[in-house]
């Protein structure tokens, strides 16, 4: 799970890079800062030092996520972040980061609800990352269902293992209601409400 979300978020950071025009230098900082930014965030929360500064491993993910985000952004051509193969792989990076991040929400015992909040903060902490270093108001802040498909996952996770399923399986649960979730919100476009205020009369 952790390997699937590390490479695919980190293409999808990349790509957001070579949309804004970084150099070579700046996509592979974005890249590798969405996805570990997540994780990194979830580790502080339960008093780990983080994966990626224990081991090379992360990073190797990471940047091989990069190196696939150059090569499809120059098969695709421009407006490369309009393309349909750029939500696929974001799907799954949050799907497979939501599951891993709630399964270290079950080890380290922690309450449901820090499962469901160290789930979703995997899942979408690279992304809110990368979108503030491109000065942009955060993509989960803003758009269709993002965060709460994490969310979904996460607590499915949770009752999976809290019903004495096994962690593969309460993993691949959690991981296929996130990413089916949010899939459909894609093809659909599902989004939560918005408040509205009315105009003075």
């Amino acid at each position: 799970m952790n390997a699937v979300g590390l490479v695919a978020f980190a293409t999808v950071g990349s790509l957001k890079a070579i949309d804004a025009d970084f150099d070579v230098l700046g996509v592979a900082v974005l890249g590798v800062l969405t996805a570990l930014g997540g994780g990194a965030t979830r580790d502080v929360l339960v008093g780990s030092v983080p994966a990626m500064l224990q081991s090379t491993t992360d990073v190797g993910f990471a940047l091989a996520g990069v190196v696939v985000a150059v090569v499809v952004a120059r098969r695709v051509g421009t407006e490369v972040l309009a393309h349909p193969v750029v939500d696929v792989p974001d799907a799954v990076g949050l799907a497979a980061f939501a599951a891993s991040g709630a399964l270290v929400g079950v080890g380290a015992d922690v309450s449901p609800f820090g499962v469901v909040v160290l789930g979703t903060t995997t899942g979408v902490g690279g992304g809110l990352v990368s979108d503030v270093l491109l000065q942009r108001v955060p993509f989960v802040l803003t758009e269709d269902l993002y965060a709460t498909c994490a969310i979904a996952g996460s607590t499915v996770l949770w009752v999976a293992t809290a019903s004495g399923l096994g962690a593969t399986i309460a993993a691949a649960a959690g991981a296929g209601v996130t990413l089916a979730v949010r899939l459909l919100a894609i093809r659909f476009e599902w989004a939560l409400p918005t408040v509205r205020l009315n105009a003075p009369a």
